[in-house]
């Protein structure tokens, strides 16, 4: 038979026990801050978030102006107010795009990796776009390991078989006939349509010539 506890025995225990008014406090504490993030979320963070999709708009709209030097002012501020929502985290890839063409690479690369969004597309095209800058920066090996990060992100007919064959292309230019052949394989055995296109054949019969070669 269960004990029958009542409020009294209740205060009582928890005036008693050392281990059940730590515990308690823990717990509490526990709730309360749970319940602070949802009142944060709720009247901070959401309408804030909400806000930052509206952000990037007129930056967006100089971009698309090729007002470059004003898009990258607009862009920047917008990144760091919204920093961490969606609206800031588009604003900042975009911010990223605007640096590569002024030639500031270094820069993009830190913008293209703080980049942090759910949508899978954005995703690929940020570390795709990495590997461009290290492309642009004559780093071949890293730009290599980048664009065959971004061609795993997410198996499709388009963006995988592209960044596969800028990985190819960038590891014959440091010699690395290996992990080129091995590129332009995949291409050629799972998207025939892109190798087609490509004519991924040449570039196959090239790159194994010189590794049968020895470089």
């Amino acid at each position: 038979m269960l004990e029958d506890i009542s409020g009294e025995k209740i205060k009582e225990q928890f005036k008693s026990n050392s281990k059940l008014r730590m515990t308690t406090m823990i717990v509490g504490g526990l709730v309360l801050i749970v319940l602070g993030y949802f009142a944060y979320r709720q009247l901070f963070w959401v309408p804030s978030n909400e806000q930052s999709k509206d952000s990037y708009w007129p930056a967006l709209n100089l971009a698309v102006a090729d007002s470059t030097d004003a898009a990258i002012d607009e862009l920047g501020v917008q990144a760091n107010k919204f920093d961490g929502k969606i609206g800031g985290e588009v604003a900042q890839f975009v911010y990223a795009r605007q640096l590569m063409k002024v030639g500031d690479f270094a820069a993009a690369i830190t913008e293209l990796e703080a980049v942090d969004v759910n949508d899978t597309y954005v995703a690929v095209m940020a570390k795709g776009l990495i590997g461009d800058c290290y492309s642009e920066q004559e780093n071949y090996t890293t730009a290599a390991e980048s664009y065959l990060a971004a061609s795993d992100i997410i198996d499709n007919e388009l963006t995988t078989p592209m960044y596969l064959m800028k990985a190819a292309l960038c590891a014959e230019q440091v010699q690395d006939f290996t992990t080129a052949v091995e590129c332009y394989n995949k291409i050629k055995d799972n998207y025939p349509g892109f190798a087609a296109t490509k004519q991924i054949d040449k570039y196959l019969a090239r790159v194994s010539s010189k590794e049968n070669a020895g470089g």
